[in-house]
């Protein structure tokens, strides 16, 4: 491809008339949502006021008119920099995080530990800072096929995140794992911000090497398996998840890396085989280290011995777990009511646990609705997904719904007993400022991608020709035009787009 042609398109592009450019939507719909989601939170804010002391608590007003003017800022800032974005996804995670500071902010007014522990108005302040990220991640990119790039950059930022914790003199074991690190005060969990970087990693590298990849192997009962000579990639990955889990015991963050790639690996190769192989090697390496080293057996012993006495009062035991377990059972079908249970006997009811102390206190009702509004935000990133055009855009808008799906999962799996504990934050509802930084970040490349997928071509007009907008390549990316392959589909308009 000629460089000459990139200018020559652009002429092209500004010469094209008025009425062939596409209006730009309302966005009505997510500006009502939007009210309904402050509505919910603003009400969750003057239940636990209600429920604690019988009256509105103190600068009630003051918050709610504060998460009302982040949420319209958030709305401006999507209706003019991705006017074609999905409407329910921004409003959908205002809910959650605003029930989130809600329950936050009722367990700092219970008294003891949990209560000096609990922070709602700092919470408050990292979902203003997410928001401001998100905004300023739609501003500065454009065009999602931007980021592929920085394929290999991102690897190394992403892997180099993941092993911080392990760095001394900053690396911080909390409860047994390995995650945090603290620098001038500050704690932070690097895992929240490599998994940005590796699923442009992921997405970067698979799109080109999918077609090697999806080549056919051996059958082996029934199962096409890929080539031999294709599995060192899934291998590396998983020698990297099994050492996340050795060396920071850390089961939430392993499981969280190895899944993404798999599932990743499977969108952009349709073969199922990918995701068997990747169920048996973390399922093996699993077995091997709990067997292996007692950190992690103590854990696996906490899930499947919970209600043993001698575990349930160890250190590090099964006490968290029961309580928690108990918590929501004393919810019932439709909760205590904010304010008027005990979620505050649990430990850590803010954070990892923060889901049982919503099932207290909203009831089995209440957690379906929070599993419904996460099912909704995951629907729509995958639907994402599915309707861009490009192939790199369908594989992060993939991997980082998966993300999105999987930290529901681990969560709500361990806090239920369905799988051992693994100490990730259920995104936008648990305290924690890293975990809703990054899901900002997360929640701002979904919009962009989306607002790809949704903008409609321009229409054709009498004497013009529309074209895609065109993204420079680097001298060594660029196609020899003596011998252009022919492609279809994705790739079709992938290259289309000038990414090739």
């Amino acid at each position: 491809m000629s460089a000459a042609v990139v200018p020559a398109i652009e002429v092209i592009e500004h010469a094209l008339p008025d009425q062939a450019r596409q209006k730009r939507p309302a966005r009505l719909a997510e500006l009502w949502l939007l009210l309904l989601a402050i509505v919910a939170s603003a009400g969750a804010f003057a239940l636990v006021g209600l429920g604690l002391d019988g009256y509105l608590p103190d600068g009630f007003w003051g918050d709610s008119a504060l998460l009302a003017a982040v949420a319209l800022v958030a709305h401006l800032a999507v209706r003019f920099a991705a006017p074609f974005a999905d409407q329910t996804i921004l409003p959908t995670v205002i809910f959650l995080n605003g029930i989130g500071i809600a329950m936050i902010s009722r367990i700092e007014r219970s008294g003891g530990l949990q209560a000096t522990m609990s922070d709602a108005a700092r919470q408050m302040q990292w979902s203003l800072l997410g928001v401001v990220v998100a905004c300023l991640v739609l501003w500065v990119i454009k065009d999602h096929r931007s980021l592929r790039r920085f394929t290999y950059t991102s690897m190394f930022i992403g892997l180099g995140l993941l092993m911080l914790p392990l760095a001394p003199g900053i690396g911080r074991t909390i409860n047994g794992a390995t995650r945090w690190i603290v620098i001038g005060g500050f704690s932070l969990q690097p895992a929240e911000f490599a998994k940005i970087f590796l699923a442009i990693f992921f997405a970067g590298y698979l799109v080109r090497a999918r077609d090697a990849l999806a080549m056919a192997g051996p059958k082996i009962l029934g199962l096409q398996l890929p080539r031999m000579r294709d599995l060192g990639p899934i291998l590396l990955v998983w020698g990297a998840a099994m050492a996340v889990m050795i060396f920071q015991t850390d089961l939430g963050v392993s499981l969280l890396f190895f899944g993404m790639f798999v599932a990743m690996l499977y969108i952009a190769t349709d073969r199922i085989s990918w995701m068997v192989i990747g169920a048996v090697l973390f399922a093996g390496g699993a077995f091997a280290i709990w067997q292996s080293f007692p950190h992690v057996g103590q854990r696996m012993d906490a899930w499947l011995n919970a209600m043993d006495p001698v575990i349930f009062n160890a250190r590090g035991g099964s006490g968290q777990l029961v309580r928690g377990m108990f918590s929501m059972a004393n919810g019932g079908m439709f909760g205590t009511g904010f304010g008027r249970g005990h979620p505050y006997l649990t430990p850590f009811a803010f954070s990892d646990f923060i889901y049982t102390s919503l099932g207290e206190e909203l009831g089995l009702t209440g957690l379906l609705a929070i599993l419904i509004a996460f099912l909704v935000l995951i629907e729509r990133a995958l639907r994402t997904a599915l309707t861009v055009r490009d192939g790199f855009g369908k594989l992060l808008a993939g991997g980082l719904a998966v993300t999105l799906a999987l930290q529901v999962f681990v969560v709500v799996g361990g806090v239920t007993r369905l799988i051992p504990l693994t100490g990730l934050a259920l995104p936008f509802l648990a305290q924690g400022g890293s975990a809703v930084l990054a899901n900002w970040i997360v929640i701002a490349l979904l919009l962009r991608i989306s607002d790809s997928a949704r903008r409609p071509s321009a229409a054709p007009q009498a004497g013009h020709v529309a074209v895609l907008p065109v993204i420079p390549l680097s001298e060594a990316e660029r196609p020899s035009t003596s011998a252009l392959p022919v492609v279809d589909g994705d790739d079709a308009a992938l290259t289309a787009g000038g990414v090739a």
